[in-house]
């Protein structure tokens, strides 16, 4: 039976805050990405997110984006190459650090947010991250968008990548995603993420917004836990899994 990854952007609150439900999703996930102080997260969160991940035996990685809280990392910010690769290498020692701290080690990253639209679009910035993450750790996966610059920068480097659908996000076109605020970019849906999930694996096609159907190839499926039905999407996810006649397990090391 074909294994499904189920992987969750967590650990995406600071100080006394928390957006997501992360107790919650963790038994739900097999992968969890964590924020590692840029668009969200600092030391307590981050240890907190790892010491869960260790009790529900889920694999740690580092969830990247940019230093703008005020914006949830979701607002471009100009910045150069050196400033990327220097973000990128502070942020992944930090959520090293402390997994090193907790007895943990990483296993994947991927990049959140505007930092990650800007890594699927541009060729020399995906090059940047990549190669910063790769002078870290070499051993690392990248868990990304398929038909991306930043998915072919990986395999270029010979970094292990798994390919990711987000199924409550709509896709304007192959390894692009629909943008915020036009009609089907969000699917809140659970039964329509439900059925999203269950027809893109079992036909190894994804419907755009425009209708159109194109192939794409799956090895995880992304919870977002900052939405306010992470749980019931979560268990969508799962449930679509199921339906496609896919069975749940961490991504082949």
């Amino acid at each position: 039976m074909r294994q499904i990854d189920v992987n969750s952007d967590l650990g995406e609150g600071f100080g006394p805050y928390r957006i997501a439900p992360d107790a919650e999703l963790m038994p739900l996930i097999t992968s969890a990405n964590i924020a590692c102080g840029g668009h969200a997260g600092d030391p307590e969160v981050m240890c907190e997110t790892i010491d869960l991940a260790a009790e529900n035996s889920v694999r740690i990685g580092a969830h990247i984006g940019f230093p703008d809280r005020a914006g949830f990392g979701r607002r471009p910010m100009p910045m150069t190459h050196r400033e990327l690769e220097l973000m990128t290498v502070t942020q992944l020692g930090a959520l090293q650090g402390v997994a090193h701290l907790r007895g943990r080690t990483l296993t994947h990253f991927n990049f959140h947010g505007a930092l990650g639209n800007l890594s699927f679009a541009d060729a020399d910035v995906a090059k940047t991250l990549l190669r910063a993450v790769k002078a870290v750790d070499p051993a690392l996966t990248f868990i990304g968008l398929p038909d991306t610059e930043a998915t072919r920068a990986a395999e270029a480097l010979g970094l292990p990548v798994v390919r990711s659908f987000l199924a409550d996000r709509g896709y304007s076109a192959p390894g692009r995603l629909a943008p915020r605020g036009i009609e089907g970019a969000l699917i809140h849906d659970p039964e329509a993420v439900r059925e999203r999930v269950a027809e893109t694996l079992a036909t190894g096609m994804l419907r755009l917004t425009t209708g159109e159907m194109v192939p794409i190839e799956v090895d995880s499926v992304l919870v977002h836990s900052d939405t306010p039905s992470a749980l019931e999407l979560a268990h969508a996810i799962r449930a679509g899994i199921a339906d496609s006649g896919c069975g749940i397990a961490p991504y082949a090391a």
